[in-house]
């Protein structure tokens, strides 16, 4: 049975899931006027609203809506402006579909087109914009859309008494209707500047995510850091069954003393460029950088096996022009497999023979070739039967069978 590693989920935990994503979409922005609408209908024509249509057109289209933006990249400018008018637009059209042209004389529909406009032009004006700009737009947006509940409250009103809003001087003759303009306005504007500073606040936190997990990942690597999140008692040391790979560069110590240190350091970044964008076509659990070693520890030896051709391949493209080359050795076994350190410091390695093992089996392969033990060999689907031979490895007793793989 195949192991595989847990689903790895850094992005999603600093970004949000999808489905935290919509939802905060939907009641935030997209649901908001939809929500408002709903329930004035509701109060003037009680559950006959019910029977109409409305309430089966407004709720798929702010889902539909909401569904969309989420999917859509928040980067984009278009998304806000155009994206803003989907649930609107098909609201419209289903409602011209039974009521016809008759649907435009309800204020509250034309203010529903008008409000999603002006957030979608607010927002995309905000990916335009900077600092204090940026802040004045955010604070407006949330201002507009505080608004909302003021004009359908207006609306109602045109309903229930229309004597009362004739004009506008009758409508705010009366000292409710100044208090709730005002409410709403000073409302509006408390909550425009608690979102600003949210949005700063919520911007330097995934910044900091963002460091913290491109260091972590440079620690660690991102399959690890990965477990990690999902499972930290998987960090835990525990004996595990695992394929280890060995790949050392031949020749390099007496070629780094002919060059200079920058040469030096220039071949291998580009050596640890092209192992690590190789390795990560593959399932391992850890890769590490020691000078001109690198070390693998791979979860099935079939997948040692084909990352190890691969690299062969590439790094002779890499080495060849140097007139180096790489040996590889790779052994699967038990060993044990954690965090290890003190208090404040730890780091994640890999202690046993089976480490070691393999370790020696590179040693003695020479540039260009790949050696795996009978281990491994057993442990792969199709059995390779190579040439093989006898090695003496230090710390055996007796000699080791290894073959070449091909």
């Amino acid at each position: 049975m195949k192991t595989t590693l847990p689903e790895y989920s850094i992005e999603q935990r600093i970004s949000g899931s999808f489905l935290s994503r919509f939802l905060q979409e939907l009641f935030r922005n997209t649901g908001y006027f939809p929500l408002a609408l709903i329930l004035l209908e509701f109060l003037i024509e009680g559950r006959e609203f019910l029977k109409k249509p409305d309430l089966y057109l407004l709720v798929p289209a702010a889902l539909i809506q909401a569904y969309i933006l989420t999917r859509w990249p928040s980067s984009s400018a278009w998304r806000h402006l155009f994206g803003s008018l989907i649930a609107p637009a098909l609201y419209t059209v289903g409602e011209i579909a039974f009521e016809g042209l008759g649907f435009f004389q309800s204020p509250y529909h034309i203010m529903y087109l008008t409000f999603a406009l002006a957030i979608g032009l607010l927002q995309a004006a905000q990916l335009r914009s900077k600092n204090l700009w940026h802040n004045f737009l955010l604070l407006l947006e949330n201002l507009t859309r505080a608004e909302i509940l003021f004009a359908l409250y207006v609306a109602f009103e045109i309903y229930a008494n229309p004597t009362q809003t004739i004009s506008l001087n009758e409508f705010f003759s009366d000292g409710v209707h100044q208090f709730l303009a005002l409410a709403v306005l000073l409302l509006g504007i408390s909550a425009g500047v608690a979102n600003v500073s949210s949005h700063h606040y919520s911007l330097l936190l995934r910044q900091t995510a963002g460091q913290l997990k491109v260091y972590s990942e440079w620690l660690l690597g991102r399959n690890l850091l990965g477990r990690a999140i999902n499972d930290p008692n998987s960090m835990r040391l525990s004996r595990q069954k695992r394929t280890m790979m060995f790949v050392d560069i031949r020749g390099f110590t007496s070629w780094s003393e002919r060059r200079s240190p920058e040469e030096v350091a220039s071949l291998l970044n580009r050596y640890y460029l092209t192992v690590e964008g190789l390795l990560n076509n593959y399932q391992i659990i850890k890769y590490k950088f020691t000078a001109d070693e690198v070390m693998v520890v791979f979860i099935e030896a079939d997948e040692a096996v084909r990352a190890a051709r691969e690299l062969q391949q590439t790094l002779g493209r890499v080495l060849f022009k140097k007139e180096l080359g790489a040996g590889i050795g790779i052994h699967t076994g038990q060993l044990v497999e954690g965090l290890l350190g003190g208090q404040n410091v730890r780091f994640y390695d890999v202690i046993g023979d089976t480490v070691n093992t393999a370790e020696r089996i590179e040693k003695v392969a020479r540039a260009g070739e790949i050696w795996i033990s009978e281990d491994t060999r057993q442990n792969l689907v199709n059995k390779m039967a190579g040439e093989q031979k006898q090695v003496t490895v230090k710390g055996k007793d007796q000699p080791m069978k290894v073959y070449l793989v091909a």
